[in-house]
C-alpha cells in the first residue's frame, strides 16, 4: 500500500467502541485534539448487550448520560439465577458500594453508535470503514499506516495512541504483545429473537442467567431488550459441543432443550435470526502500556461473559487512562505501572476470582444460598454491579480469601 500522506495527530484513539468513545470524549472535554479510526462501519453488531450499573458512571462522566437515557433502552435493576427450581435476584439498588441503583440493557449496535455519535458531538473526529495496517513506536512519536476502504492510505504520525480495538486486538498483533489466557477454550452460541414471553416469573428488568441442570459449567444468559426482542446464548467448554448439531441454531436449542425452566421461558420465542458462534474469547497481554501507548478493554484483556464484566471494563480503563494521559500531556510526570496498570488489574483480579468460582461451582453455591445474610448479599451484588474496584467491599479487597471462607459455609449441610 502506497504512503502518499502524513498528518500530524495529538492523540488517535482506535477503533469507536464504548472504551474508545468514551476515552476520546473525556480527552477531548480536557481541550485536546483527538481523532478515532474504526474498522467497521457503524452501526455494526456487537456482543455484550447486558450493562453493569458502574458502566454509567462513565457515560456521565463522558457527558453522555442526557443521551443514553433518552434512547428507550431497556431498563435493568439487577441480575437473576437460576438453576432448575433454584432461583436468586440481586438489586443493584440494594448493593454495598451505592453506586447507580439502575443501568440498561442494550443492542449494541445502538448504544455503540450512540455513544460514537456523541464524542463526535463534543468534536471528536471519527472515521469508519479505516483500518490500522503498520505501527511503529521506536521513534519519538508513534506512527500509525492507515488503509482507507477503496485501497489508498496515509500515515498518521501521534503523540500517543490509546487502542481500543476490542477482539481486533490491533497493537497487540501488530507489536507482539499477546499472551495466552490462563483460562479454558470456552466457546458461545448465541441468537436474537422475538421473545414473547409471558412466563410472569421472568423479569425483564434483570439478566437472567440460567445453569443447565446437570453440567454446572454450561449457562446461558437471556437478556431482554425494550423492543419485544431479547438475546439468547449459551458458553460451555468445547467438548460440551461435542455431541450437538453443526448447525449453530439447531445447536442452541437442543442445549435450551435439556433446560426445562429456559425452555419454558422461551417457549413462544420466533428464532428469526441466524446463531452466531464465537470462541477462545479469552485473552491476556504481556503489558498494559509502553512508550507512546496503552490498551484498553478487550483489547488488553477479556475474561468471560459470565458476569457482563466486558464493557465495565473497558470503560474504566478508558477513564483511569484519559486521566493519566491528561496530566502527561500538560506535562507532569505520571507512573503508567502504578496510576493504571496496577489499580485496572485490581478490579480485572476481582472479577477473575468469581469467574473462576463460578466454573468451580463455588460461587454458584453462594448465588443459591437460599439464607444468605443481607449484608454480605449487598456486598456481592456490588460486584455484580461492577463496582469491582471498591476495596472497602471485603469482598473486593480479599475475593479468593472471602469467597472460599464463603462458599464452605454455603456448602456445608444446614442443621
Amino acid at each position: 500500500m502506497p504512503i502518499a500522506e502524513m498528518e500530524c495527530r495529538q492523540i488517535v484513539v482506535i477503533g469507536a467502541g464504548p472504551a474508545g468513545a468514551i476515552a476520546a470524549a473525556l480527552l477531548k472535554r480536557q481541550g485536546h485534539d483527538v481523532l478515532i479510526i474504526e474498522r467497521q462501519q457503524f452501526p455494526r453488531f456487537s456482543i455484550g448487550e447486558s450493562l453493569l450499573s458502574h458502566c454509567l458512571d462513565f457515560v456521565e462522566e463522558a457527558g453522555m448520560l442526557e443521551a443514553v437515557n433518552a434512547a428507550g433502552f431497556q431498563m435493568k435493576n439487577g441480575a437473576a439465577f437460576a438453576c432448575g427450581e433454584q432461583y436468586s435476584a440481586f438489586d443493584f439498588g440494594d448493593t454495598f458500594s451505592n453506586g447507580k441503583p439502575t443501568t440498561f440493557q442494550v443492542q449494541r449496535a445502538d448504544f455503540d453508535k450512540l455513544l460514537a455519535d456523541e464524542a463526535e458531538r463534543q468534536g471528536v473526529e471519527v472515521r469508519y470503514r479505516e483500518t490500522i495496517t503498520a505501527a511503529d513506536f521506536s521513534g519519538e512519536q508513534p506512527t500509525l499506516d492507515v488503509q482507507r476502504e477503496d485501497g489508498t492510505g496515509y500515515r498518521v504520525q501521534a503523540t500517543f495512541v490509546l487502542d481500543a480495538s476490542g477482539y481486533g486486538r490491533v497493537l497487540p498483533r501488530l507489536l507482539d504483545l499477546e499472551a495466552p489466557s490462563n483460562f479454558p477454550l470456552r466457546q458461545a452460541v448465541f441468537t436474537h429473537v422475538e421473545d414473547r414471553i409471558d412466563d410472569p416469573r421472568f423479569d425483564r428488568e434483570k439478566i437472567l442467567v440460567t445453569v443447565h441442570p446437570t453440567l454446572k459449567d454450561v449457562w446461558f444468559w437471556s437478556i431482554p431488550f425494550s423492543n419485544g426482542r431479547c438475546s439468547v446464548g449459551v458458553v460451555a467448554s468445547a467438548e460440551r459441543f461435542v455431541d450437538k448439531p453443526d448447525d449453530l441454531d439447531a445447536c442452541l436449542r437442543a442445549v435450551i432443550d435439556e433446560t426445562p425452566s429456559l425452555s419454558r421461558v422461551l417457549q413462544n420465542a420466533v428464532w428469526d435470526t441466524p446463531a452466531r458462534s464465537i470462541g477462545g474469547y479469552s485473552a491476556n497481554v504481556k503489558t498494559l502500556h509502553g512508550k507512546g501507548f496503552a490498551l484498553l478493554g478487550n483489547a488488553a484483556e477479556f475474561l468471560d461473559p459470565v458476569f457482563s464484566s466486558g464493557v465495565t471494563i473497558a470503560m474504566r480503563s478508558a477513564s483511569m487512562a484519559a486521566g493519566v494521559l491528561h496530566r502527561q500531556l500538560q506535562g507532569e510526570p505520571v507512573d503508567w505501572e502504578s496510576e493504571f496498570a496496577t489499580p485496572l488489574k485490581r478490579g480485572v483480579d476481582t472479577f477473575r476470582a468469581y469467574v473462576e468460582g463460578w466454573y468451580e461451582g463455588s460461587f454458584q453455591d453462594v448465588i443459591f444460598y437460599p439464607d444468605s445474610r443481607p449484608d454480605i448479599r449487598r456486598m456481592i451484588s456490588s460486584i455484580l454491579a461492577g463496582y469491582a474496584w471498591d476495596e472497602r467491599n471485603p469482598f473486593v479487597a480479599e475475593p479468593k480469601r472471602r469467597l472460599r471462607m464463603l462458599a464452605e459455609i454455603c456448602a456445608s449441610p444446614r442443621p
